[in-house]
């Protein structure tokens, strides 16, 4: 997969690169409000790369799902755009493992990190995942006239609009016209278990590289469930030098839910420590 490219999006003219690796059934785009905001108004403070994972948005699809390979193919992406050059690396959720990865097998790609409510740790539980890939599969592609009704077929069994909004970004027709899916739903969802799947963390692979010694900045929504307490431990062993902001009235979409904060420490995050 790593010769493969991944599809991606560009914002900014100069400054330092940061990179962008959104979360399951998302895509780079999500990113984009945030990373004009971090590159500036005259788009010189900083030079963005909002990355589609593989198996999401306009990227490849691949036949099982790994997170190594996924930031394998990440990290070839960016030594292709930027040879030679180190990186800030953002990732929320199933895309901050996915940074986390890339941060400890290639750290001298990596300069900084910052990772978005999730933590370096298995999720025992991802049944909503396929809860909700059984939901988008159960559509009728080939009849349904518009959008609009994939929404309102999708309304019973996921009655929150804002996360129907989220996974029908990944309905898109094609130049035939027809409906299809970007996100690689069967690959994605797997079995639901977590095990060998998004929820998973492979920690033995995990902990056989050397702790990552840059900065790194850890994102926490107040009132999600994703990190806790007993994480802490787990990824200071990890990334020593991480420091832990929990961000009031957030969730999971911590961004999403308080995108100023989210700037303002990403900008923090990206400017040169001073030596005194």
């Amino acid at each position: 997969m790593t010769s493969v490219r991944l599809h991606t999006m560009s914002v900014g003219t100069a400054g330092p690169r940061i990179a962008f690796c959104h979360g399951l059934f998302g895509q780079g785009r999500n990113w984009l409000q945030i990373a004009r905001a971090v590159a500036g108004p005259d788009e010189d403070q900083a030079r963005a790369l909002l990355v589609d994972l593989p198996d999401h948005g306009r990227s490849p699809w691949t036949d099982h799902f790994s997170l190594q390979a996924y930031a394998a193919a990440v990290g070839a992406q960016l030594r292709a755009v930027a040879p030679g050059e180190r990186w800030t690396l953002v990732g929320h959720s199933l895309g901050g493992k996915v940074a986390m990865i890339l941060a400890l097998s290639q750290p001298d790609l990596v300069e900084r990190l910052a990772v978005v409510d999730i933590a370096p740790r298995r999720y025992p539980s991802h049944g909503w995942v396929l809860d909700y890939a059984d939901s988008l599969r159960a559509l009728p592609l080939a009849t349904l006239p518009d959008r609009a009704s994939a929404d309102a077929l999708l309304a019973e069994s996921i009655p929150e609009p804002a996360v129907r909004a989220f996974l029908l970004q990944n309905l898109r027709r094609g130049r035939d016209h027809a409906w299809r899916w970007q996100a690689n739903l069967d690959v994605l969802a797997g079995d639901g278990s977590g095990s060998g799947g998004v929820g998973d963390w492979p920690e033995g692979d995990a902990t056989a590289y050397r702790p990552f010694r840059g900065r790194v900045v850890w994102l926490a929504g107040a009132d999600s469930p994703y990190v806790t307490e007993a994480d802490v431990e787990p990824m200071r062993r990890l990334f020593p030098f991480v420091r832990l902001v929990v961000v009031k009235d957030a969730g999971h979409w911590v961004h999403s839910d308080q995108p100023e904060v989210v700037v303002e420490v990403l900008r923090r995050l990206l400017r040169p420590r001073r030596h005194h």
